[in-house]
């Protein structure tokens, strides 16, 4: 069975941590790792690093080969361009549909925090004998929403079909990506739908012909560029041809057009959190929600509900009598804010495009 972990973000929201040269996947935000070095450590040694592939942006080459220097050379997959993860994703199934077409992937991502490890490699080792056996399915790995969230996909669940060692298969009724306010609460009190991870484990091949049926000029442009794959002018033609594929999500170009028959899901609490933002790291590790979460140098009397991170040895952070806020220092940015208004750091970092301030983004 192969992994293929994804990398490429920019993690704009966890910003002044998360920069373009080193975004939010490559720091140390929960411990003394990466989140990158974390998803390699969270599949080991169950996949060994010759079967562990990573996909990320070609201005990353160093760093990812700084962080995991266990994993072979050549399964490093470099992104010309910034694109949406549609042509990421195409782009590798196209590589191992010539190399291993009908052995088991599962696709993951670099950004996730997992608490419950055990768990989860014993759903990966279950999908993927499901899908040894089914090598043209997919299985969604979900997770039971805990609120009713507007920045995930959910999954429309059926009908049980069967249990694989303690772990229930279920009926695909279906695909939403980032509902609405009010559908969301809908789909979270229905009881009938899961959060979309964007974990999957299924075959190269079977997602690489989903791309020809569903996604012409995406399949048309990557099967150019695999004309050349391990040959000299190889470079050359990925940089010709990755930019003129459209960029789009996954799960728009496949999974929402996907049909019922093709996939089944399996749904379990991993305690996985999307770790995109402060106030969802915060609630990633607190241990009840009025916890503080600190890190480095901070000393805080009559404080609730905050994360504060200070990543300077020579300086103590102090706080006193403060609620829910966000405060992060750097060595050349200190950011303070209220927890609701973390969702407008990223414009406020767009906003120094063209500024003195461009430098820090």
């Amino acid at each position: 069975m192969k992994a293929i972990i994804f990398a490429g973000g920019t993690g704009t929201r966890l910003w002044p941590l998360s920069r373009k040269k080193s975004p939010k996947q490559f720091e140390k935000i929960a411990g003394d790792k990466s989140t990158l070095q974390l998803a390699v450590d969270r599949i080991s040694p169950d996949f060994e690093p010759k079967d562990i592939y990573i996909s990320t942006n070609i201005s990353y080459r160093q760093i990812i080969r700084e962080q995991l220097p266990q994993i072979p050379s050549t399964n490093f997959l470099f992104e010309p361009e910034k694109k949406d993860v549609g042509p990421a994703i195409a782009l590798i199934m196209g590589i191992l549909s010539k190399r291993h077409p009908n052995e088991p992937v599962a696709i993951l991502w670099s950004d996730h925090l997992v608490k419950r490890v055990n768990l989860f490699k014993k759903i990966l080792k279950v999908a993927g004998e499901y899908v040894k056996k089914n090598i043209n399915k997919i299985v969604f790995i979900a997770h039971k929403p805990r609120f009713p969230s507007v920045n995930l996909g959910y999954i429309h669940l059926g009908q049980k079909i069967n249990t694989k060692n303690g772990v229930d298969f279920f009926k695909f009724e279906g695909f939403k990506y980032k509902p609405d306010e009010k559908t969301a609460k809908k789909f979270f009190d229905s009881g009938k739908y899961a959060w979309n991870l964007g974990y999957f484990v299924t075959t190269p091949l079977f997602i690489y012909d989903a791309f020809k049926r569903l996604a012409p000029n995406i399949f048309n442009n990557t099967e150019k560029i695999l004309t050349s794959y391990d040959e000299k002018n190889y470079e050359n033609e990925l940089k010709n041809h990755y930019g003129k594929i459209e960029s789009i999500s996954f799960d728009n170009a496949i999974l929402e057009n996907l049909e019922k028959e093709d996939a089944s899901v399996i749904v379990e609490d991993i305690g996985w959190s999307d770790v995109g933002a402060w106030e969802a790291l915060k609630e990633a590790l607190e241990n009840h929600p009025y916890e503080n979460v600190i890190r480095g140098k901070v000393y805080l009397e009559h404080v609730r509900d905050s994360l504060i991170y200070n990543y300077e040895d020579k300086k103590l952070i102090v706080g006193v009598d403060l609620d829910e806020n966000i405060i992060v220092n750097t060595d050349d940015v200190l950011l303070i804010t209220k927890k609701s208004s973390v969702s407008k750091i990223k414009n406020l970092v767009e906003s120094f495009e063209g500024t003195e301030h461009e430098k820090l983004t």
